[in-house]
């Protein structure tokens, strides 16, 4: 995730929606007061190589901390950051109503049924792996929900989410609504794990589409995506 203050824009990350190359390419324009959360080793090597900022300013001072969060901070002595796919919630009770209320939030989500596919491939990397079944009957199938990560009390409450599959115009209007000098340019991270590239209505069967249309029920509606 990102806050920028250069920008006065707050970036939610998603998962499964290209979330970590959008993070990486946002960081060119950050300032030195802006938050940038760590990423995984490879890929800060990555942004590295890019010459852009890596991870800064995630350390949440303690006369910042929410109020439900202090007392577990001194009880464990374990230092409260900002990470890597913070809530809403969190963000705003960090940042503060004026920041949150005043700066551009936006994040990123994608077509259920897709992503689900996505995720299974990267949280089974090696074989065996388990059936798609299988695997959406397991508490990790449902990681993946953004709805969660980008509402407050059961309602929207960043100023867009937008279509992981509109990136390419997505960016352009980003780099207008932001202000920013130049559009993104994403790279390639976290790329290579999925195996099966036919479209996900090859893939999975009528009872998975109803069980992704179940877990992700609330994302299927807000965004009005179809099988």
């Amino acid at each position: 995730m990102i806050v920028s203050h250069r920008y006065k824009f707050i970036f939610i990350k998603t998962a499964k929606t290209a979330g970590t190359s959008l993070e990486i390419a946002l960081s060119k324009f950050c300032g030195e007061e802006d938050v940038i959360t760590p990423i995984s080793a490879e890929d800060e090597e990555l942004r590295r190589t890019l010459g852009f900022r890596g991870p800064q300013n995630y350390r949440i001072p303690f006369s910042a901390f929410p109020k439900e969060a202090w007392l577990k901070a001194v009880c464990t002595g374990k230092p409260r950051e900002f990470f890597n796919h913070a809530p809403a919630a969190f963000i705003r009770a960090v940042v503060g109503e004026a920041i949150w209320n005043s700066y551009y939030k936006f994040c990123f989500e994608r077509n259920p049924w897709d992503k689900f596919i996505s995720w299974y491939y990267w949280a089974n990397k090696n074989e065996p792996r388990p059936s798609m079944s299988e695997f959406l009957c397991t508490r990790r199938a449902a990681r993946t929900r953004g709805f969660d990560l980008y509402s407050i009390d059961g309602r929207v409450a960043v100023d867009k989410v937008y279509r992981f599959e509109e990136l390419p115009e997505v960016l352009e209007e980003l780099a207008r609504t932001l202000g920013l000098p130049e559009v993104p340019r994403m790279p390639y991270a976290k790329v290579g794990y999925r195996k099966d590239r036919r479209k996900y209505q090859e893939v999975l069967s009528a009872a998975e589409r109803d069980a992704v249309a179940a877990l992700y029920a609330r994302e299927i509606e807000y965004m009005d995506y179809t099988w």
